[in-house]
């Protein structure tokens, strides 16, 4: 009898001598089984018998669901808030500039950065030394310690940002403010989606997680926050480039990871993955 699988949102009751125990332990805790895979057998809606898994839920399953899954209940809910919010916003005059609620919170931060142009070529030179601080740990790991995944990463993701970069080119904020010693160093030309500077860092703190370097990994976290206030208040990056880059740094962390995965498997290398070949592992 063949199954499937996934993962249950409702309450599932069990009996314990004859009474309900809501999957509730003794010790007040919720056990695994509360999380165990539903098994549904060939008679199931899907194959044409039995009922629509929404009629048999019940009061106690969507208190259930309110109690234990309570953060998809809270995405769901601004699904239908922003839904609302999407559907009355005016939208920005085509002549107008593009509205961004980091450089609203951000405003004062832009006024003293702009009467204090020293203050801004410091900042800047700091977050020059933040990005070599990414760029020397991600190559770092790859040249020292044999372990490729953060510069692939790092390379998917860049490859990726000037793909995106070069077909939307978003027009320069009306208050931004450069200076020469910022990366990239110059005041030359740079894209705007997504940031690099906040991708570059989540790589490089991802990849200090998985190596239990907790403390620098949040030392690059604080950094980070630190630099996306700058970069906002600058007017360096628009707040959606930020968050685009905190995803993309996940993101194309998690691919590197697939990909040393399926290179592994396909070349059979089980001392782990290598940009090198075998035999010159073995020399």
């Amino acid at each position: 009898m063949s199954t499937e699988t996934g993962v249950p949102l409702r309450r599932r009751s069990t009996s314990l001598n004859g009474y309900h125990s809501n999957d509730v332990s003794f010790d007040g805790t919720v056990p695994l089984m509360e999380h165990n895979i539903v098994k549904k057998t060939d008679d199931g809606y899907a194959n044409g018998g039995g009922k629509a898994s929404f009629m048999t839920w019940t009061a106690r399953d969507a208190i259930y669901v309110a109690r234990v899954h309570w953060i998809p209940c809270v995405f769901a809910v601004g699904v239908l808030f922003f839904m609302g919010v999407e559907y009355t916003l005016q939208m920005i005059p085509a002549r107008s500039e593009p509205f961004d609620i980091g450089f609203v919170v951000t405003r004062s931060l832009n006024r003293v950065l702009a009467n204090s142009p020293g203050l801004n070529t410091v900042l800047a030179a700091l977050n020059t030394v933040f990005v070599g601080m990414q760029t020397t740990y991600i190559v770092w790991t790859w040249l020292m310690e044999g372990r490729p995944r953060a510069t692939i990463s790092a390379c998917f993701m860049f490859t990726c940002r000037g793909i995106l970069g070069y077909s939307t080119q978003l027009p320069l904020p009306q208050e931004f403010l450069g200076s020469g010693v910022d990366f990239p160093v110059g005041n030359v030309s740079f894209f705007l989606f997504y940031s690099g500077h906040v991708a570059g860092s989540m790589i490089a703190s991802l990849d200090m997680r998985r190596m239990q370097r907790l403390r620098l990994a949040m030392l690059f976290d604080i950094l980070n926050v630190l630099q996306s206030i700058r970069l906002l208040g600058t007017r360096g990056h628009y707040t959606i480039d930020l968050a685009v880059g905190v995803g993309a740094g996940i993101l194309f962390d998690s691919l590197a990871g697939k990909y040393e995965e399926m290179m592994s498997k396909r070349h059979n290398l089980g001392n782990g993955f290598s940009l090198i070949s075998k035999d010159s592992l073995d020399n």
